[in-house]
């Protein structure tokens, strides 16, 4: 069983990675002076290729990590006990994606902003986890190679079709559903390319499981992984311009000229071999524990960094306006600030939950002599919100 667990320390590590770059990536990106955003600068250039690689990993590593647990245990379909957890994980990703955009003063004067809106990683990530488990209650009964065949076909399609979808309006649709697919309102992320990375996740999740005996996987993972990523990174922008000129189909020319995707799978592939050759010394606690936290790590530096419900945040007050040397340094205090607020939180959850159910029954006590009637509905709805969201106690 020990030697089970440790299969997945990279992984841990890996999502730890992840989430450290984004948060410096974010800090720096949105607080650093547009006047050092020197395009010929090799330091601006390193940094921004890898601040690239970073939504990638994150993506494949939750799509990797949430199907190696679907499909480790005894149960399968409906009675997999990983299928109602997924989907209230989902469910949960997506509502808090939401609740992270909203402005309680907003609220407060009748008004929801076009921002609350907006689809982000969470919303991506929820619907991508939902997204693998419709896959795999569809195929489960089937043979054993067409769960992984049909995540891998539907990255594959997801990204060969990016040039025409990338450009096609949607306009339709109730702009709160178009925001998932298109970002002409101004979604920083769309289910449509970046599900892809999860189902591709997900492949390589199943691959590992099923040979998670083979005396030489990490041996022929971490050799399939290089040779692949760096193939994609170095000559799949040419392979795309010959298969255009061979077949005559020009979709395969515009990814030629747009071959980001692809690219990035290539980089994603080339972080999985990197974290697999050091898997050895990827078992510090912290670094693991970090890597199991990367929810309340997000949620901590999107409240500090963007002002959630109070509009009240670092980009608002510092927008474009840091020197390098000052952005550097505080993107290190933003993540050491961000990493021991969630390690703490997760550490006293339990308490945290408890104090705010006596926190919340004082408050409805005290509204409800001052106000009457209606409060009950209200606490109730409120309080079934906050347990799905794990902040109270049942």
């Amino acid at each position: 069983m020990k030697k089970k667990s440790a299969r997945l320390y990279f992984i841990d590590a890996m999502r730890a990675w992840a989430i450290l770059m984004m948060l410096q990536g974010h800090f720096i990106d949105g607080l650093l002076d547009t006047a050092f955003r020197d395009p010929d600068s090799i330091a601006f250039m390193v940094w921004q290729y890898f601040r690239g690689i970073t939504a990638p990993v994150f993506f494949t590593v939750s799509g990797f990590i949430f199907t190696y647990l679907l499909i480790r245990g005894e149960q399968k379909g409906v009675e997999n006990p990983r299928v109602k957890k997924g989907i209230r994980r989902g469910l949960q990703l997506i509502l808090f994606g939401y609740l992270l955009r909203m402005n309680l003063w907003g609220l407060l004067m009748g008004k929801v902003y076009d921002s609350f809106y907006l689809v982000d990683v969470l919303h991506c990530i929820g619907f991508s986890i939902l997204g693998i488990i419709g896959v795999y209650l569809l195929t489960y009964k089937s043979n054993r190679v067409v769960f992984p065949t049909v995540l891998l076909m539907v990255g594959l399609l997801l990204f060969t079709c990016e040039p025409w979808y990338a450009r096609a309006t949607f306009d339709a649709l109730p702009r709160f559903l178009e925001n998932y697919i298109s970002k002409v309102n101004g979604s920083i992320f769309t289910i449509i390319p970046w599900t892809g990375y999860a189902t591709f996740g997900a492949f390589l999740s199943i691959l590992f499981k099923r040979f998670s005996t083979y005396k030489y996987l990490y041996t022929v993972a971490i050799g399939t992984a290089i040779s692949l990523g760096g193939m994609l990174i170095l000559y799949s922008s040419d392979a795309f311009l010959y298969i255009a000129e061979v077949t005559g189909i020009q979709i395969f020319r515009a990814i030629h000229f747009n071959n980001y995707l692809f690219i990035r799978l290539g980089d994603v592939l080339l972080v999985f071999a990197i974290f697999m050759l050091v898997r050895g010394l990827l078992k510090n606690a912290t670094v693991l524990k970090i890597g199991q936290s990367t929810l309340s790590i997000y949620i901590i530096h999107f409240i500090i960094l963007y002002g959630s419900f109070t509009g009240l945040g670092l980009y608002g007050f510092l927008h474009h306006s840091l020197s390098p040397t000052i952005a550097i340094s505080g993107a290190l205090a933003f993540m050491i600030v961000c990493t021991y607020a969630a390690l703490q939180y997760e550490q006293h959850k339990v308490l945290i939950q408890s104090n705010v159910n006596l926190a919340l029954h004082y408050t409805w006590s005290k509204t409800e002599s001052f106000l009457g009637f209606g409060v009950g509905m209200v606490k109730n709805a409120v309080s079934k919100l906050l347990r799905s969201l794990g902040l109270l106690k049942n």
